[in-house]
């Protein structure tokens, strides 16, 4: 790898970037970049150059030598890369909005990245990042790929399997965990120890040690958590915590809460919208920001989207990969029996020792017996999932909304998935290649 790299930024124009521009910044001398390449589509190209130019801004005022390109030229900006971060949405938030409301029509959970939302953002992303992995392939086969798109495990899997791309998953959830950690106990990060164990999006920590002291169970007493601001704050049951003698990511209140988050979003969207909504209405007041030309930094109001901690834990594992640090990061990599009653090829979310190398999974002190059924559904739906996507074949994508543990029956599967995959059509070619094929016939 050399020393002045080169990273690419798939989805630059997003309202996120600025956090990603703000730790190339604060880390420079551990992570020399001196080419940053935002790369988007042309829909997205007015916010692209919007972000641009604030980039540019903050770089300036840093006196750093990174030089910043615009493009839509995707193959341009991965040529010769070092890192390559994902951070898209096909789709947009259009498409996110129709993932979060369809379901609530059938009294099912609608959530991004969680139930038939997540599956149909699945659906329309796998394809694109695959295609994404062949331009990496071909111009910059050592690069490390970056993802955050989400469903960022599935996709991460999706890459690791049907790619040669060096990919490693991650989400702003574990680390704002450690932060939330760091801040009830008043210690720096290396006091604190915490073991994750799960998927992304579905994990539980089975241990929370500061200096060697387990915390996990005063935790629990006082019933503290870390919640997300785009996840219902509803609370846990005290007893269930202290029978589940772990700490629950606050997206598993979908599973474990579900009539009460399922009233939580039908209230929602009676009043200020979907999540997508609301996040419409954020992007619009950030990028009426971003487009000051006297603004040079990362407004606070950007804590706002969600986002929080997204570009320490990119950078971080950036940092660490180029300077094999061996430090332990939460990340979403490949099983090789670390759980070991899930594939060797499953995408889990666990520890890692970041090496230059890449991430090696730390083994687990436990899996508690009563998460692992949950794991294994979750699992088996993923990956259903991931081969629809790649095959587009209904019966299997059928197979994996009915083995999703929010659909309650086959007849409510089927129902969701017909809408849904309509509702989608521009988005997913793969599932009406039949019909196509069929209405071109047909004008022969």
């Amino acid at each position: 790898m050399q020393n002045k790299l080169k990273i690419a930024v798939i989805g630059g124009g997003s309202s996120y970037t600025p956090e990603l521009v703000e730790g190339f910044i604060r880390y420079y001398s551990e992570l020399p970049v001196q080419e940053l390449w935002l790369v988007d589509i042309e829909p997205g190209l007015h916010k692209l150059n919007i972000v641009g130019e604030l980039a540019k801004r903050m770089i300036l005022a840093s006196g750093l030598p990174i030089e910043v390109h615009l493009t839509t030229d995707r193959r341009a900006a991965i040529e010769g890369a070092d890192f390559i971060s994902t951070q898209m949405r096909v789709g947009m938030l259009d498409a996110r909005a129709l993932d979060e409301s369809i379901p609530l029509k059938y009294g099912v959970i609608g959530q991004e990245t969680t139930g038939p939302g997540g599956m149909m953002k699945a659906l329309r992303t796998i394809p694109v990042l695959l295609d994404i992995c062949r331009d990496i392939e071909e111009l910059a086969p050592d690069a490390w790929l970056l993802n955050f798109t989400n469903p960022a495990g599935m996709v991460t899997e999706a890459i690791t399997r049907h790619s040669k791309v060096r990919s490693v998953g991650l989400c702003n959830a574990p680390i704002g965990m450690i932060k939330w950690l760091t801040s009830q106990y008043q210690v720096s990060p290396d006091r604190v120890y915490a073991e994750f164990v799960g998927l992304n999006h579905l994990h539980w920590i089975t241990r929370i040690e500061v200096d060697g002291q387990d915390k996990l169970t005063e935790l629990l007493d006082n019933r503290q958590e870390y919640a997300a601001v785009n996840v219902s704050h509803q609370d846990w049951d005290g007893d269930f915590l202290h029978s589940l003698r772990s700490l629950p990511s606050y997206y598993l209140k979908y599973f474990y809460m579900t009539p009460a988050m399922l009233e939580d979003q039908i209230q929602a969207m009676q009043g200020e919208g979907s999540r997508a909504e609301v996040v419409k209405k954020v992007e619009e007041e950030l990028f009426q920001l971003y487009s000051d030309p006297n603004l040079q930094e990362k407004p606070k109001q950007l804590e706002q989207r969600g986002g929080a901690y997204y570009s320490e834990a990119a950078v971080n594992l950036m940092r660490s990969l180029y300077n094999g640090t061996g430090d332990v990061q939460t990340l979403n990599v490949p099983n090789r029996g670390i759980i070991d009653f899930l594939p060797d090829e499953a995408c889990i979310e666990v520890n890692c020792v970041v090496t230059a190398n890449g991430p090696l999974p730390v083994q687990l002190t436990t899996i508690p017996q009563h998460i692992k059924g949950l794991i294994h559904a979750v699992k088996t739906y993923e990956q259903l999932t991931i081969e629809a996507a790649i095959t587009g074949d209904r019966d299997i994508a059928l197979q994996a909304m009915v083995h999703h543990p929010l659909v309650p029956s086959v007849d409510i599967a089927k129902a969701l998935l017909q809408e849904m995959l309509e509702a989608n059509r521009q988005y997913l070619p793969q599932f009406f290649q039949k019909e196509t094929l069929a209405a071109d016939k047909a004008l022969v």
